[in-house]
């Protein structure tokens, strides 16, 4: 079981992903901006973070540069979660600071497949 901060301003996507993470034995954290996202993340210390990239305010790329700025929260894993799947998109998410990404809509067994991967990795 792990611990999962899920960025999402989507009410429609952020009850699916709390629905699977939870149904697979996760713990959820959630917040709807990033500015939430990033004071959550430095006080719960969660062991994975999904981020979505497209979220009012700052985006998602923004907080996960300050996210892995931050000696404190850098070495927690975020996976974007981004509708945007366009060629070079992927490099650009990887580029800010991301450790992986996953498509939306969400495709279940391929969003978990995700998660228990990246929780099973060592952090760099």
């Amino acid at each position: 079981m792990a611990t999962v901060l899920v960025v999402e301003d989507n009410a429609a996507n952020m009850t699916l992903a709390t629905f699977l993470l939870q149904s697979a034995g996760h713990v959820v954290l959630s917040a709807t901006d990033a500015e939430a996202g990033l004071t959550i993340a430095r006080s719960d210390h969660p062991d994975l973070i999904l981020m979505d990239i497209q979220l009012p305010g700052m985006d998602g790329l923004t907080a996960t540069g300050l996210l892995k700025a931050d000696p404190e929260t850098r070495g927690i894993p975020v996976i974007a979660l981004t509708a945007l799947a366009m060629k070079g998109d992927e490099e650009r998410i990887r580029a800010a600071g991301c450790d992986g990404y996953i498509a939306k809509p969400l495709a279940y067994k391929e969003f978990l497949a995700t998660i228990a991967t990246r929780l099973s990795q060592p952090v760099a």
